[in-house]
């Protein structure tokens, strides 16, 4: 295919926005590499264990074969079998994702953009703690999806036990649409359970054809009873197939597919495919899938949005006619062309060198550029439709999150949340050149990357940087040396505690003085209350009959929140605090803003001292997967780190413990379960929530902070 065929327009309803989404080593990049080969994209198909993939084209992502960041393409599908829709080209935009839960923000931010999803899984894993997190990420935007079960080649590969996997753990009805010819070795096709068709993959190594034949005597009772089962649960979700189910007449293929792709676009149903990415086995099954279940812009209608600076509701239809809006999901710096907006366009039209409007920031922007992705390589476009995900070169305001639109008719789409860091290190320019150096790389990595975070400590004057976990930092601190040429020294990673208070205390704050000519006055009287964990901070402006004038209300709030920056117990940062400024006084003279910005910072350290300070930590969801054997080791260890063991299933030889442990405990953690188990368990480790330090802890942490005078 060559590439000037990238940018074919196709009518929108033959337009697919896809994500593969997946737990870490489901297999997600490598049906990724299948699809584009099989979509004519790519002449060759790039391995992820031999580094050559081409959606993880990062140089970290081929050395150690997994995948950073999202990659998006655009891929052309013509149905392989027939089809109740239009047998014509369809345009795939896909967008790879990561499966590492260090890497969460690209996934949440591809699949606020994403009309469906095609969620992989490992058929002798089957859903794994990863694969749940990103189903609820997905649930969250109300992205249809299919199932493709991969793997089905792989020792211990159980289609069954996942597709039950599938309906316990993500709590929705799977519709099995294939039945797989054998497993393990002995995996030779699928047979597809609507149209009674067995499916023979003869070489997997040459990527061939599937051999359509009668389905095998030995497998023919099994296929009635499950397309049965498949037929009734369609029935269930449409009312005329309803009736003709019950009166037992005959049903067409053409019938039971319209009906199962609204019960997918609706939620009801989730289809299941199976075969191996690895040995070619499945693919075209599973784009047309994509084709025929998964929906089109058309089929969404319409999105809602706000009025800027108002809560007026209002919506847009996806189609080009529309007036202009978008939302932008990702921010990525190319050393060829700078810095790129990744874009989806919901509605209208956008034209390159015209002028947009970012209705999130109140800012015109001026569009350079309009690029199609392919991975790291890219295509020069005049216009990108409604529909499409293209990146724009030149903006420079815009950030993860915000809405682009028409300045006459503006909308602000909803944004994007993403997940606080957890874990944090200090890092030193190694030279006076280092230190510009790592200031401008520092800023390009967060404007990319809405989990990176970057404080400077003003007591030590170290920069300190915050992310997802262990393997985030090292490869921004790589990233960093590699990209940018900035040498730098790095600390241990520290856990990010947080302060917090048990209980509601007043705190009074004056801030009096008085040198030769004008004072400074400022009198604030709070009350301080604890908040569920989780919630932040909020002020509340309770002042009446303006014995605190309006214009000092914001900079004794700006104090307060300084103050809280800096936290009162170990210097750790306070959350989950409601503040309320109730009553105060002022001078008509000597009062300021400096001055009241001072008297909300003491009135906070005033109320601390009887709010009941304590420190809380991350604690992590633990999923390990280990020979039975040693499950007894793994639970001993796991109770000297503090560990609540949240149970044990069983998974063919293997014993899956689920845990609840304090990140503080789990560094090295990968090391110590090879060495425990002979390097054959393995871990997943994800965020869970904030939890209270137990009291000897919390004593020992602020006697070191204060040792090492942090305050």
């Amino acid at each position: 295919m060559s590439d000037k065929s990238a940018n074919k327009r196709v009518p929108l309803e033959r337009v697919r926005n896809i994500g593969i989404i997946a737990h870490i080593d489901a297999g997600k990049t490598t049906t990724t590499e299948r699809i584009l080969f099989y979509t004519g994209r790519n002449y060759k198909i790039g391995e992820v264990h031999e580094g050559a993939a081409t959606m993880d084209w990062m140089e970290q992502e081929q050395e150690r074969g997994i995948t950073i960041v999202s990659a998006a393409t655009t891929a052309f599908w013509k149905p392989y079998f027939e089809t109740n829709l239009s047998s014509e080209e369809y345009r795939f935009n896909i967008i790879d994702t990561p499966g590492h839960v260090d890497f969460t923000a690209e996934v949440e931010r591809s699949l606020r953009v994403l009309d469906g999803g095609v969620t992989v899984l490992d058929a002798s894993e089957g859903v794994q703690s990863q694969s749940e997190t990103v189903w609820r990420q997905a649930d969250k935007y109300n992205v249809p999806r299919v199932c493709f079960v991969n793997k089905m080649d792989k020792l211990g590969a159980d289609f069954l036990a996942t597709v039950q996997d599938i309906r316990d753990k993500f709590g929705v009805v799977p519709a099995v649409m294939v039945l797989p010819m054998g497993s393990e070795n002995d995996f030779k096709g699928v047979i597809q359970l609507l149209e009674r068709k067995a499916l023979f993959w003869k070489d997997h190594a040459a990527a061939t054809e599937p051999e359509i034949m009668e389905v095998p005597e030995e497998y023919k009772a099994q296929m009635e009873e499950m397309r049965a089962a498949l037929v009734e649960s369609i029935a269930e979700t449409d009312d005329v197939i309803m009736e003709k189910f019950f009166a037992e007449e005959e049903i067409s293929v053409n019938e039971l597919k319209s009906a199962l792709r609204k019960a997918v676009i609706s939620y009801k149903l989730v289809p299941v495919f199976a075969g191996s990415s690895l040995k070619n086995t499945g693919i075209q099954v599973l784009l047309d899938a994509v084709v025929e279940y998964l929906p089109s812009p058309n089929d969404i209608e319409h999105i809602t949005g706000l009025k800027p600076n108002t809560e007026e509701e209002i919506t847009r239809k996806l189609v080009s006619e529309e007036k202009f809006a978008g939302l932008a999901f990702k921010i990525q710096t190319d050393p060829h062309v700078g810095k790129l907006t990744f874009f989806r366009v919901y509605s209208g039209v956008l034209k390159s060198g015209s002028y947009v409007y970012n209705s999130t920031r109140d800012e015109k922007e001026r569009v350079g550029r309009l690029l199609l992705m392919h991975a790291n390589k890219r295509e020069e476009i005049d216009e990108a439709r409604a529909g499409e995900i293209v990146a724009i070169v030149g903006l420079k305001e815009t950030k993860t999150g915000d809405t682009l639109s028409d300045e006459n008719d503006p909308i602000v789409l909803e944004g994007i949340t993403f997940a606080e860091p957890v874990i944090s290190l200090a890092i030193e320019p190694k030279t006076k050149s280092d230190q510009e150096k790592m200031g401008l790389a520092l800023n390009k990595l967060s404007e990319e990357d809405p989990t990176f975070s970057i404080k400077v400590d003003h007591e030590t004057g170290q920069t300190v940087i915050g992310g997802m976990g262990e393997l985030h930092l090292e490869i921004i601190v790589d990233r960093m040396k590699r990209e940018f040429k900035v040498d730098a020294d790095v600390g241990a990673p520290q856990v990010a505690y947080r302060e917090t208070i048990t209980q509601a205390a007043n705190g009074e704050g004056k801030y009096i003085k008085q040198t030769g000519g004008r004072g400074q006055y400022g009198h604030v009287l709070l009350k301080v209350e604890p908040q569920d964990r989780g919630t932040g901070y909020e002020f509340v402006n309770a002042i009446t009959g303006g014995v605190v004038p309006r214009e000092y209300i914001e900079p004794t709030n700006k104090g307060i929140k300084e103050s809280l920056e800096r936290g009162f117990l170990a210097g750790y940062p306070m959350t989950d605090i409601k503040v309320t400024l109730y009553d105060g006084s002022y001078h008509d003279v000597d009062s300021s803003e400096l001055s009241f910005k001072m008297a909300g910072s003491l009135g906070m350290r005033e109320a601390m001292k009887t709010a009941g300070m304590v420190l809380i930590e991350p604690i992590m969801k633990l999923e390990v997967s280990t020979p039975e054997e040693f499950m007894g080791d793994v639970i001993g260890d796991l109770g000297s780190k503090r560990a609540q063991i949240q149970g044990t299933t069983n998974r063919g030889k293997a014993v899956i413990i689920t845990a609840l442990v304090p990140l503080a405990e789990m560094q090295g953690y990968v090391t110590i379960l090879r060495s425990m188990t002979q390097g054959r368990a393995s871990s997943v480790l994800l965020p869970s929530h904030y939890d209270e330090v137990p009291k000897s802890i919390t004593e020992k942490i602020v006697e070191e902070r204060k040792g090492t005078n942090v305050r």
